[in-house]
């Protein structure tokens, strides 16, 4: 299949989605109830859109094409008020995390959608195991090389994405010890990782084409990168958030997204560089790990410092650009938790340290998704 030319979107918009566990309220484990509230949520006349994911104990969530945080975040309080409303019907709860905590992989069920079911027989096991939920942000770019030039600089950032983001620090009722265990499955996949280093459209379709001639990919669906160019929308594809466990956080996070792209874009604070993948695993494994506490590789001088200090000195070069896009209050949220060692791993830890049982832990958290105070 060809690739189709990269389209026409305004630039610094937003689009975010969000992929969410469904829980009974027996036990607190998933449940599979993905046709109920898909079917509840179309009565209902909402921004965005709501659609199945792969197993039928998740769903998510969209925006529309927003132009500013504070609509990402007004539009993510409508679709939420509405899942939670039908969640209630159904005597289930919507959650966020990027895993649960103690589901079992075997034990899901594949939605029945046709490339879902395409994806099992080719992934096996892997497929059920993928019941694992992430936010993905999407920004718009002028232009098809702008967003591939933008789409490397952001690169460097991917640490604090996911130390910022990270919500999964257990896997089937073991703490793993990573504040993001999610990204490991996502790792497993053959098209994963990192975009090829391609700072124009037609070294891009090159590459696209090569690939596509082995049989090995057919759309841009399936690369599995952190991110990636989305041409049909215009935009980039940032993909390694954990689910965060508000949709305020979801918003902040987009509110940094935005302002970062907006830094890169018309400042250009500098190239990219193919070695700047040099660092670019051990980075991402250190924040998986370690979140907040990771030490960050800057791959232009080597120098090694705490990612949190990193975090903090690239919200200050960004700062003027968060306030003229009116993305000011989720940066401040974002940059509070950092100052506090906060993230929602750590939350996690820390109920299940009071509570010694993760169905309390996710009972909790299914409270903070519905809004009512931690």
């Amino acid at each position: 299949m060809k690739l189709e030319p990269f389209g026409n979107s305004a630039a610094l918009s937003l689009g975010v989605e969000l992929e969410l566990q469904l829980v009974n309220t027996h036990d607190y484990d998933l449940a599979p109830y993905a046709q109920d509230m898909l079917r509840l949520m179309a009565a209902r006349k909402l921004p965005g859109s709501v659609v199945p994911e792969m197993t039928s104990s998740m769903i998510e969530i969209s925006t529309d094409v927003c132009t500013s945080t504070t609509q990402v975040l007004d539009e993510l309080t409508q679709l939420r008020d509405a899942l939670v409303a039908c969640a209630d019907k159904l005597n289930i709860a919507v959650v966020g995390g990027g895993t649960h905590p103690f589901q079992q992989w075997h034990e899901r069920r594949i939605y029945d959608k046709p490339r879902f079911r395409e994806l099992s027989e080719l992934y096996g096991y892997l497929s059920k195991q993928f019941t694992i939920f992430g936010q993905h942000v999407h920004v718009g770019c002028p232009d098809a090389n702008t967003a591939l030039v933008t789409l490397h600089r952001l690169s460097r950032y991917i640490p604090h994405f996911i130390a910022l983001s990270a919500s999964s620090p257990y896997v089937q009722g073991q703490d793993t010890a990573f504040d993001s265990a999610r990204l490991n499955s996502v790792f497993a996949f053959p098209l994963s990782g990192r975009a090829p280093f391609a700072l124009t459209w037609d070294a891009f379709e090159a590459y696209y084409d090569k690939m596509t001639r082995t049989g090995v990919v057919k759309s841009m669906k399936d690369f599995y990168w952190d991110i990636r160019p989305k041409p049909e929308y215009g935009t980039i594809e940032i993909r390694v958030f954990d689910t965060p466990l508000t949709v305020e956080r979801a918003a902040a996070l987009a509110a940094y997204v935005q302002s970062l792209a907006a830094w890169c874009m018309a400042d250009e604070p500098f190239m990219p560089a193919d070695d700047d993948y040099l660092v670019y695993t051990y980075n991402r494994f250190q924040a998986c790990r370690f979140g907040l506490d990771a030490v960050y590789v800057d791959p232009a001088t080597g120098e090694h410092l705490p990612l949190r200090e990193h975090i903090r000195q690239t919200m200050d070069h960004i700062a003027p650009h968060a306030r003229g896009l009116g993305a000011e209050p989720g940066l401040a949220l974002l940059r509070t938790e950092v100052e506090q060692d906060r993230n929602d791993a750590r939350w996690l830890r820390e109920r299940q340290g009071e509570e010694r049982l993760l169905a309390e832990v996710i009972r909790q958290a299914a409270g903070r998704f519905r809004g009512q105070p931690a």
